[in-house]
């Protein structure tokens, strides 16, 4: 990922130096080349999913046919900071698994969450980032 693609993780998704991060539903699809764009601006490594302390953000990659949305999104809550932000990546339109953006608008309310605008995240990939508090605005 190039400088504008850190700038948007940075400024439009809220990733900082320094942050904790858990990545939640990877898989052999995931776009390795978002994934080290998040590293290179948080500064360290992506936590995997049994990663049992607080985090700053969740990345939750999210294909349709992974189950219940509305309980990934509530079980990526579990070990968040209270400021804390979960970016759900789900497949671009046209891919096979994609999900519909009313599908995970509806998982973010259920979930207690606030769904922003979807950016692009790699070649394949959608990236929606999803606060605590209904403010889409929060960082």
């Amino acid at each position: 990922m190039d400088r504008d693609g850190e700038a948007t993780l940075s400024g439009r998704l809220g990733f900082a130096d320094g942050q904790i991060v858990q990545e939640i539903g990877w898989d052999d699809d995931a776009d390795e080349g978002f994934r080290e764009a998040v590293e290179a601006v948080i500064g360290s490594q992506i936590e995997d999913e049994d990663f049992d302390g607080v985090v700053d953000a969740v990345l939750l990659w999210w294909r349709e046919g992974d189950g219940d949305l509305i309980d990934d999104c509530v079980d990526a809550l579990s070990g968040l900071a209270d400021k804390g932000f979960v970016v759900l990546l789900s497949p671009r339109s046209g891919h096979p698994d994609t999900v519909e953006p009313a599908d995970i608008e509806e998982a973010a309310q259920t979930a207690g969450l606030k769904a922003s605008a979807p950016v692009k995240a790699g070649v394949e990939w959608i990236a929606t980032k999803l606060v605590q508090g209904g403010t889409a605005k929060q960082r």
